[in-house]
């Protein structure tokens, strides 16, 4: 019984202070739909990164005079080092087809370097679980016998990782403040309609209610707030996010660099977890900070 008169109450403000609830409603949506579209940029960058972690590899030239058993003692011994991904056998023939694939239009530059007379060395091409392993992993490779060379973009590893831990830094900033705006806008919203029942307050505490029974409706007053702000946003970043993916896509600027972004309902989940959390968290601790001031003894 308790409860539910707890919960009507905590309702009721929410429909009885309309304008207020309307300009904390729309704050909230504000942050959290910038926060979610920060939140969405996050993922896609540990996605876009994590597919350049696969395919981006190191290529390890083999000595030409190597044998058989030497290049397979190579490969295991790349294959036994902490951060390798795969590694993949590129023959003196393939090396000099792959050539033949990017000049077909001067095929006469390789006449006479078939069979013995390849002027290619074997290699393997090695990519990496992670990046900034590269220059470590790289050193090490260079140091075991039948390597001939190692060629890698390390300026390009090293630029993707700066890039990311960037775009990492400026999103948990950006999330905090986000945070504290949406955390304060719900506690002054709160903190009116408390304001405005101060003499409630006051007689329910005389005849004796306790601090958590006055403060459990405007509580879920808040949380209200924050669950509607939450399923609203939700809708909006998954509409936008879809419409900026399509164009994304019909752009072929991944088919070119060899990724693929994230769909929205490869995300959803996580963001509307995310949003629940935000939601409630918000709403709670909003309203805890505005009811500090009328329940002091």
């Amino acid at each position: 019984m308790g409860s539910n008169y707890l919960i009507r109450e905590g309702v009721k403000n929410v429909f009885k202070n309309k304008k207020a609830t309307m300009i904390s409603l729309i704050t909230m949506i504000c942050a959290m739909f910038l926060f979610g579209t920060f939140f969405a940029i996050g993922e896609n960058v540990n996605n876009l990164l994590e597919q350049v972690q696969k395919n981006q590899g190191i290529e390890v030239f083999i000595q030409k005079d190597a044998t058989d058993e030497q290049i397979s003692e190579l490969e295991e011994a790349i294959k036994a080092l902490e951060g390798i991904n795969k590694t993949t056998f590129k023959s003196q023939q393939d090396a000099l087809d792959i050539m033949k694939e990017k000049l077909k239009d001067n095929q006469e530059l390789f006449e006479g370097y078939e069979g013995e007379k390849n002027i290619f060395s074997p290699s393997f091409i090695v990519t990496l679980t992670d990046l900034s392993l590269a220059t470590e992993i790289e050193a090490k490779i260079g140091a075991m016998e039948n390597v001939k060379k190692i060629t890698s973009n390390n300026d390009t590893i090293n630029t993707l990782m700066k890039i990311a831990n960037g775009i990492r830094i400026a999103i948990g900033i950006i999330s905090i403040l986000l945070l504290i705006i949406s955390i304060t806008i719900i506690a002054n919203t709160i903190r009116l309609t408390v304001h405005a029942r101060r003499k409630e307050i006051s007689i329910m505490k005389y005849v004796g209610a306790t601090n958590r029974f006055i403060r459990w409706p405007f509580m879920i007053e808040g949380v209200i707030i924050g669950m509607m702000a939450a399923i609203v946003t939700l809708l909006m970043v998954g509409a936008m996010y879809d419409f900026v993916i399509q164009k994304i896509e019909q752009s072929n600027i991944l088919q070119t660099m060899g990724v693929t972004l994230l769909q929205f309902p490869e995300i959803v989940n996580l963001v509307a977890i995310v949003y629940v959390i935000l939601g409630i968290g918000v709403g709670v601790i909003g309203s805890s900070i505005s009811m500090k001031k009328y329940l002091e003894v």
